[in-house]
């Protein structure tokens, strides 16, 4: 069993009088920056002006600057941008102001483990990633509470990379909760897998096709929209709270018997045959090349896949029927926001 670090194991004095980079104030930096700030740290901030997430900074009574001032002024640099944006930002900005001292910060490997920025090796290279988005990293910390991280060094070059981690964890209230120590390459990897199979692409596949079967059966599309969609969330909290088995004495026996004899049906061993493709995929590289070449080339398979099902008949109903609620239910984003927001919200 992994060994889980809490608030005791933490010195939060180590990051005392050193200036600390957040670069990037979307979802995850500013709920990253806030609590840094609210632990006592001196917290700076890097936003493009006029960028999406300026004014926000600005009203939350930071003074943004440029990714450039941050690399030069500061002792920690967290990159927060998107991971396709974050090698530009490296090269432009940061890359010549690294020196020995300095530590490059990250929330996510995929740039260092896929050698899209490669440190000098007189710097510190550490992964503080939490395990939540940045709205609930910073709701949990004002609460007093925190949401679990992962912790990584990738370059221990001053020799208390790890202590640093476990401080910059602890300054975001992850240590509260846990924090469990791993590696950059095996951090990018289950967070590809995840989101791929289960999380992003195995479960909204799921969901469309078990629509499509009811409605192409004849039922009405909002029946079809409250059993495969609406009720899911009521599942995956009992799931989230209680575990697998925790939700099954929770449901119905009906519900039981059925989970027990048809699901190995829907996700059996071609499933997971699939799943270990998409694994192979991840681990030999071929993913991440196949994402950086779409970058480069300007997205053009992402964008149209983007959007391929925003007339989807589960869109068209879903939509009707959330309205249906007062509570619970979040404003629909615009299609100019979810272009410039299109990633997994916990980035």
């Amino acid at each position: 069993m992994a060994k889980i670090y809490y608030d005791k194991d933490a010195d939060l004095n180590i990051l005392k009088g050193k200036k600390i980079g957040i670069v990037g104030y979307g979802i995850q930096g500013r709920g990253q920056a806030l609590n840094l700030r609210d632990s006592g740290l001196d917290v700076w901030v890097a936003q493009r002006t006029g960028g999406a997430h300026y004014d926000q900074a600005l009203e939350d009574h930071f003074k943004p600057v440029t990714a450039e001032e941050v690399a030069k002024s500061c002792d920690l640099i967290q990159i927060l941008t998107q991971d396709n944006l974050q090698p530009q930002i490296y090269r432009e900005s940061i890359a010549s102001h690294l020196k020995k001292g300095k530590s490059l910060v990250f929330s996510h490997g995929f740039n260092i483990h896929h050698k899209q920025i490669v440190p000098p090796k007189e710097v510190d290279v550490l992964m503080i990633a939490p395990k939540a988005p940045g709205s609930m990293l910073r709701q949990t910390y004002v609460e007093g509470k925190g949401v679990p991280s992962l912790v990584a060094v990738y370059q221990n070059a001053s020799g208390k990379a790890f202590e640093m981690a476990l401080a910059y964890a602890k300054g975001i209230g992850s240590t509260r909760a846990g924090v469990l120590e791993t590696t950059f390459k095996d951090e990018t990897e289950t967070d590809n897998f995840g989101e791929q199979v289960v999380l992003c692409g195995g479960v909204s596949a799921l969901i469309k096709a078990g629509f499509e079967t009811l409605v192409e059966a004849g039922y009405q599309p909002e029946l079809a929209y409250f059993e495969c969609l609406h009720e899911l969330k009521l599942i995956v909290d009992m799931v989230y709270n209680t575990g697998i088995q925790g939700m099954r004495y929770r449901v119905s026996d009906t519900a039981k018997y059925g989970d027990l004899t048809r699901g190995p049906r829907i996700v059996n061993e071609a499933v997971k045959a699939e799943m270990k493709k998409i694994l192979k995929e991840i681990q030999t590289e071929k993913f991440a090349k196949e994402w950086i070449s779409e970058n480069e080339k300007g997205r053009p398979v992402f964008t149209k896949l983007l959007h391929q099902d925003d007339n989807h008949p589960i869109e068209k109903v879903g939509k009707e029927i959330r309205s249906m609620f007062a509570w619970g239910t979040e404003k629909a984003e615009t299609p100019a926001s979810v272009k410039r927001e299109a990633r997994y919200e916990r980035r």
